[in-house]
């Protein structure tokens, strides 16, 4: 079996008293595809093997009745547990024994419980988000937000949903008045993660956007988005103050939401992504899954203690403030599509060497729109200015560029300027 996540490195760089708090959590027969930790210490994990475990201790009990893959898990009131699945069911258990609340007419993505234990939200890749009673009611469609589901939240007095989906759009549904969904902001890329804080929502998107934004006025606050991709997990812990997000690459980064900054991170998959994370009541232990079938814990103050010559190097580059203005444009806003360098690339757009002068759709086996293809658009100063102040939707419509503006005139110019240096072509 192939350790995705690092459990025999990390066992011989931690000293044995620190050891014995890392754990393994073994007996599905498939990835863990989701985690949830309840008030009293009880792990629930979600697996691709059709079943959610519940772990008191290192043998678990077995929860089955999913027939296809569990994609989802959290705990209700009163020690329930909540899933979801590829089979596209949402399933109540209590004391082993389960009921289906309802179902979608697709993939189970997301659930979430209101802040007074009533109701538990869930979305779906079918474009459909339900509240299904917990208690005594009926079941409740909202309106549809005319795109897949990727995840749910709830606002912290419970009056309103936060969802985000496929396109790239962070909705609020107003649960009181019952109305189509607000846009609080659209990101361009799948949103796939939501977490709520006291003034404060982070959202983690498929292009790595990792934001910080007030849920009111969507007003950035902060942001983390580094070079990597997708964003699969994120989970807050209130008492600690700690936010810790992963990745498709295998890295795991931990944030502090009392200064806003990054305060670990560190690479917990040699391979394959982290698809989810959950603190244990204290915070003092992360818990983690993705490709293989174990779910690890790793001692929160141990997660700084990863040797660079092992193969578990730190994950961040530069801090960004420390990047010139250009380059942090570049970084955040073209990186996760486009390289630098001369030659193909694997990325979802062309190289930009030799950018300037280049007419627009002509890069060798790198495969256009057809909006693009034969465009008489020459790229320069002017038209790459053009192309960020109105936004790829706009300069070109139906090209496959993703919907994104550079409002500000300076931080256009210093892109620009970044660009014409990075991607000269050497004579």
């Amino acid at each position: 079996m192939r350790l995705g996540l690092a459990a025999a490195v990390l066992a011989l760089i931690l000293s044995v008293a620190e050891a014995q708090d890392f754990t393994t959590l073994k007996g599905h027969g498939g990835p863990i595809m989701g985690l949830a930790v309840s008030a009293g210490g009880q792990v629930a994990t979600a697996s691709f093997d059709n079943s959610v475990g519940l772990w008191d201790g290192r043998e678990p009990a077995w929860l089955e009745g999913h027939a296809a893959a569990v994609t989802v898990v959290t705990f209700g009131p009163g020690g329930t547990v909540l899933s979801g699945g590829d089979d596209f069911s949402v399933r109540l258990w209590n004391d082993g024994a389960s009921r289906t609340l309802g179902t979608h007419q697709g993939k189970v993505t997301a659930l979430a419980v209101s802040p007074d234990g009533e109701w538990v939200a869930s979305g779906s890749w079918d474009g459909t988000v339900m509240l299904w009673p917990l208690g005594d009611g009926e079941p409740r469609q909202l309106p549809p937000p005319r795109a897949g589901v990727n995840t749910v939240a709830y606002s912290e007095d419970g009056s309103r949903l936060y969802t985000g989906t496929t396109a790239g759009t962070l909705l609020v549904y107003d649960l009181d008045e019952g109305t189509d969904p607000d846009i609080l902001t659209e990101h361009g890329f799948g949103v796939n993660e939501i977490v709520v804080g006291p003034g404060w929502l982070a959202y983690g998107a498929v292009d790595g956007g990792t934001r910080i934004i007030d849920p009111v006025t969507a007003e950035q606050i902060a942001d983390f988005t580094l070079d990597r991709r997708p964003i699969l997990a994120m989970v807050w812990h209130e008492t600690t103050d700690q936010l810790a997000v992963g990745d498709g690459q295998g890295y795991i980064m931990v944030v502090d939401t009392g200064e806003w900054s990054i305060t670990r991170d560190f690479r917990a998959a040699r391979e394959g992504p982290v698809w989810a994370l959950a603190f244990s009541p204290d915070g003092r232990t992360l818990y983690a899954g993705g490709i293989d079938d174990v779910a690890y814990a790793w001692p929160v103050d141990a997660l700084d203690q990863f040797d660079p010559a092992m193969g578990n190097e730190r994950s961040f580059l530069r801090d960004a403030e420390t990047m010139p203005n250009g380059e942090r444009q570049f970084m955040r806003k073209c990186s996760i599509c486009h390289s630098l360098e001369p030659g193909p690339s694997r990325k979802a757009g062309p190289t930009l060497n030799g950018v300037f002068g280049r007419r627009a759709g002509t890069v060798t086996d790198y495969r256009y729109s057809p909006r693009l293809d034969g465009s008489d658009i020459v790229w320069s100063e002017g038209t790459i200015n053009d192309l960020f102040e109105q936004g790829p939707d706009h300069y070109i419509p139906g090209s496959k560029m993703p919907m994104q503006v550079i409002a500000g005139a300076s931080d256009r110019a210093d892109l620009i300027a970044y660009l014409k240096s990075a991607t000269a072509r050497e004579e």
